[in-house]
């Protein structure tokens, strides 16, 4: 059993790990040249976007997922699904309690309706 070579590990060249290292540092350069720009409801779309683009580019060749069964990339796709819908659930209602965090801070919130809540 000298030619089975199913028990080690995926050898992955060094271009390409410095490629994807390189494709990382660039992303997280522009993570943080976004917030320089105001996009409004945009910057948290963004900014799970280039966050899941580098998961997948950790997943992929870090944790050698491209070289893998497809059952396992089935298995990621499904978790970050999952993970996207929970996010988005989550994110739904951020309008309906944002101004009542801290009182009198919503600019939108009458001042008579800031002086009747409990503080």
């Amino acid at each position: 059993m000298a030619g089975n070579h199913a028990d080690t590990a995926h050898a992955v060249p060094l271009r390409i790990l410095l490629g994807t290292w390189g494709a990382l540092i660039f992303l997280t350069w522009a993570t943080v040249a976004v917030t320089n720009f105001q996009l409004g409801p945009l910057n948290i779309v963004v900014a799970l976007g280039i966050a899941v683009i580098k998961s997948t580019l950790v997943a992929l060749f870090f944790m050698h997922l491209r070289w893998d069964k497809p059952f396992n990339a089935i298995v990621f796709v499904s978790a970050l699904l999952f993970v996207f819908l929970f996010i988005t659930f989550a994110l739904l209602d951020t309008k309906q309690y944002q101004p009542t965090l801290i009182p009198g801070y919503a600019p939108d919130m009458p001042a008579a309706a800031t002086e009747a809540s409990p503080s």
